[in-house]
């Protein structure tokens, strides 16, 4: 039987997963690693932490499956995107830690970019807008802020690469420098109509072409494993942000189908097929997937906290001692108050794009207690969907949405009580997959597909299985009330960006 290994770089933990060749789930396996946290918003990673957890998983899955290296037929990586390393050519050793996708040290750089006028360039050509959350301006700040670094890169002593091409280039012994086109179109250096790197981009981030990797297809070949690292060489196959990967799991294949994943942040993305939909509501416009040189594109709205709220609540408050005691708490809270989080840990995502605005809870009375706080948590998730979906209601005025399921996914997926609430604040219905782990099956597919072992989309899709679907039970009344009050919130907190309340630099964790 041929195996196919499944690599899932996350933001908070490294995840490999092993699938059978009909792609069910033979082992899995799961390793956290530390979180830095240098300054106000700013979010960094070890790389070598990335590194040892991504191969400590792989081992482990194997070992659980009882698989060797020569049972695989081969191996997709989905990784957390726009994250930043740049490294060093002779020896693969890292010049700077990675700068994560959440991290907002760059805001200054970007407003500037905005003020001269740059945005709109940046938007056509790469369907994103000049914000930290992508990943040119973060290395530029590596190249200004280690000494010698831009110096070397324009020698082509540096390389740089998001988590995907890192990996790659560890596993294959730096014989592959590549990535794929869903995790170029996120580095605000890559024009997703032309399908290359822009020039002019390149310029305006002052970013040396000579570090920048080779731009494949999702389902590609990307080089073999080193023999020593799982005892053979084995063939890597797919790549893809991990996003993209989770559409792909999803068989999100057709035109107007969403899916939503709830993981640390949360991610929708609508498929549009061969069209790239400019928004006029600030969504992004990105490469859903990447198959035989054809670009599908898709809009996506970014939410930055979904299940890092619920850590918080964890690590932060301590609270709670595991994720799964805020599904038990949550319908405990008193239902009378309306207690409100925005969990702008880092700024707040799409459709508001405001990196400097912090967290804040709202309604807050001598009664609000735990069970409060987890409901809010919870329901600030629903919330943030629920902008999300009418943003894209209004990109795609032809496309009735509300007769749409979102196919969802993620780690928060698994909670009954917030995708029921997902489903009532949405008044849309809302489908789980069998397989929750839709990023981990994406990649996988993908490595099956250009491997041989997996069918066409078509037929992927038609596999596809329905563990659960939650129907909108909220009344009318209720979901206004509630969706009035969250409104109100968020303009609250917008009010407040002024400088006077932005934190100094270097004020403490993020």
């Amino acid at each position: 039987m041929a195996y196919l290994l499944a690599i899932d770089q996350g933001t908070t933990s490294s995840r490999a997963m092993l699938f059978r060749g009909d792609l069910s789930v033979a082992a899995r396996a799961q390793q956290e690693y530390p979180q830095h946290f240098p300054a106000s918003g700013w979010v960094e990673h070890e790389p070598e932490d990335i590194w040892t957890s991504t191969i400590a998983t792989c081992r482990a899955a194997m070992r659980e499956g009882n698989v060797s290296a020569r049972d695989i037929a081969a191996i997709g990586i989905s990784n957390q995107r726009e994250t930043v390393v740049v490294w060093e050519r002779a020896t693969g050793k890292a010049i700077h830690r990675a700068i994560v996708w959440q991290d907002r040290r760059t805001a200054d750089v970007c407003a500037r970019l905005q003020a001269d006028g740059h945005e709109p360039l940046i938007s056509a050509r790469t369907g994103l807008i000049a914000d930290p959350y992508f990943s040119g301006t973060k290395i530029a700040w590596i190249l200004d802020h280690v000494s010698g670094a831009r110096e070397r890169a324009m020698r082509g002593e540096l390389l740089f690469g998001t988590v995907d091409c890192y990996l790659l280039w560890r596993l294959t012994g730096g014989a592959v420098h590549a990535t794929d086109a869903t995790n170029a179109s996120r580095t605000l250096l890559f024009n997703i109509h032309t399908g290359e790197w822009d020039d002019d981009l390149l310029d305006l981030l002052r970013v040396p072409r000579a570090m920048l990797p080779q731009v494949r297809d999702c389902a590609a070949d990307f080089g073999v494993t080193l023999p020593e690292l799982f005892g053979a060489p084995v063939a890597i196959r797919g790549v893809a942000g991990d996003q993209q990967a989770a559409t792909v799991g999803q068989a999100c294949f057709m035109p107007g189908m969403m899916k939503s994943t709830y993981g640390t942040g949360c991610f929708a993305l609508l498929n549009t097929g061969e069209t790239a939909v400019a928004s006029k509501n600030k969504l992004l416009t990105t490469i859903a997937y990447q198959l035989n040189g054809k670009r599908t594109y898709a809009l996506e709205g970014s939410i930055f906290v979904a299940g890092s709220a619920v850590q918080w609540l964890r690590d932060g408050l301590h609270l709670i001692e595991t994720a799964h005691d805020s599904d038990d708490l949550a319908p405990q809270a008193d239902e009378t108050q309306s207690v409100y989080l925005i969990p702008a840990f880092v700024g707040l995502g799409a459709p508001y794009w405001n990196p400097r605005v912090r967290g804040a809870l709202f309604g807050l009375t001598r009664n609000t207690g735990p069970a409060e706080l987890a409901h809010a948590a919870l329901e600030s998730v629903c919330y943030q969907t629920r902008d999300l979906w009418e943003a894209m209601r209004a990109d795609w005025p032809d496309l009735a949405i509300t007769d749409v399921s979102l196919r969802v996914d993620g780690g928060m997926s698994v909670s009954d009580w917030t995708m029921q609430r997902l489903a009532d604040i949405l008044k849309a219905t809302v489908d789980r997959p069998m397989i929750p782990e839709t990023t981990a099956l994406g990649a996988a597919y993908l490595a099956g597909l250009a491997a041989g072992v997996c069918p066409p989309p078509e037929t992927f899709a038609a596999q596809w299985q329905l563990d659960r679907r939650f129907t909108p039970l909220m009344d009318d009344a209720t979901r206004a009330r509630k969706l009035r009050g969250w409104s109100q919130a968020v303009q609250g907190l917008l009010a407040s960006d002024d400088a006077a309340f932005a934190p100094p630099p270097h004020a403490g964790e993020g």
